[in-house]
């Protein structure tokens, strides 16, 4: 499939502006895989973006994102007319999805929308319980929904591209502790907007030794990746998880940058 030059510059800037963990792994990748994955992550960017939005009712969220995802599913209808109502409100990386999904292969474009399309319809019920949070089987579940079906996501991507295997309970862990660090490091973010995914009784310690022990898991996920570049893409988020979680430990406000670039270096090479 020919890729449009122009649409793939515009997915970078877009890509750019929306992520600090994945723009750099993203652009190490080369050909076909940077496109795919590229192109799977603003999808999934997309609908986190509904699920987040500020000032969106919750009741347009669960029936925007549920639409999304039974839509998606349909590779003849485009998706962009469900935005219409809301287009000065949505973000760019949410209201272009189609132009997204345009840079994804053909023979695993069905396997990509299938995963956008269960995190949609995740989302959508998480926000229906006001991302309510009582117990670690419903910390596990929300984080599921948001980061572990991007490990088994790119797991598929992995296989399809380089044939590589890769256990499923350990792709879902490898997303799932870099969400368990996000959900951490953004606390008081999440409790000035009146949420908390920290089960009943969690104290900050119990929620650390909970996002090391799915971390330990990603780790043993990416040992058993041969391809070079695959693994320097899982390592460098896992990699800045483990130094924003030592920053944390540390009481220290965030990783500064020249660390994240010395990071970077240190897996690159």
């Amino acid at each position: 499939m020919e890729v449009s030059k122009k649409l793939l510059k515009e997915a970078q800037e877009v890509l750019t502006q929306t992520s600090r963990t994945f723009v750099i792994p993203i652009s190490r990748l080369e050909g076909s895989l940077n496109h795919v994955v590229m192109a799977a992550y603003l999808c999934m960017r997309s609908i986190d973006e509904i699920e987040d939005h500020p000032i969106l009712p919750k009741e347009d969220k669960i029936r925007l994102l549920r639409s999304v995802g039974k839509q998606i599913l349909n590779t003849e209808t485009p998706l962009s007319p469900l935005f219409s109502e809301w287009d000065d409100m949505l973000p760019e990386v949410t209201v272009r999805i189609d132009d997204w999904l345009l840079l994804i292969p053909s023979e695993i474009t069905e396997k990509v929308r299938y995963f956008v399309s269960k995190m949609a319809f995740g989302m959508a019920d998480w926000t229906e319980r006001n991302w309510v949070v009582r117990t670690e089987e419903d910390l596990d579940d929300y984080t599921y929904y948001v980061a572990g079906l991007v490990g088994e996501l790119l797991s598929t991507l992995w296989k399809w591209h380089d044939g590589i295997d890769t256990a499923k309970n350990l792709a879902v862990s490898f997303g799932r502790g870099l969400q368990a660090v996000n959900i951490i490091r953004n606390r008081s973010e999440d409790q000035e907007r009146g949420v908390s995914f920290y089960p009943d009784g969690w104290t900050q310690e119990r929620m650390i030794q909970y996002a090391k022990k799915q971390l330990s898991q990603a780790d043993e996920y990416i040992a058993s990746i041969q391809s070079k570049h695959i693994y320097e893409f899982c390592s460098i988020p896992l990699a800045l998880a483990y130094g924003t979680l030592r920053v944390i430990e540390n009481k220290q406000e965030k990783l500064k940058r020249e660390e994240v670039i010395k990071i970077v270096d240190t897996i690159i090479r």
